[in-house]
């Protein structure tokens, strides 16, 4: 699977790159919120998309509502180092909502092969 990562924090964003990497997918990095929306408007699709929610520019939440505005229906999964139920509720059409902790190398995987 082709998976674009977004997250400010460059080394949570390897980390998590490394998670799916490892579980055999081909994975992109972008630093912010803008990058992604500049690598989603290449000309290779990508079939997901992981970001963290809070970062500067253009946060996780407000990433997902303007791929949508753009009518891109692409699974979204959303990481917070916040309790992830609030935000679960909060917002429709997210794949998925983890808690960036420990779980994170068992779960991310785990959930995107249900997928």
């Amino acid at each position: 699977m082709r998976i674009l990562i977004v997250d400010d924090d460059p080394l949570a964003g390897e980390m998590t790159q490394a998670i799916l990497e490892e579980a055999g997918h081909d994975c992109l990095f972008a630093a912010n919120g803008l990058e992604a929306l500049e690598h989603l408007a290449d000309e290779t699709p990508f079939e997901l998309l992981v970001s963290d929610l809070h970062m500067p520019l253009l946060s996780g939440l407000e990433l997902f509502r303007e791929i949508r505005e753009q009518g891109l229906d692409l699974p979204f999964v959303l990481l917070t180092g916040d309790d992830p139920e609030p935000l679960r509720a909060q917002t429709p059409g997210l794949a998925a909502c983890l808690m960036k902790d420990d779980s994170l190398e068992t779960d991310l995987p785990r959930l995107i092969a249900q997928l």
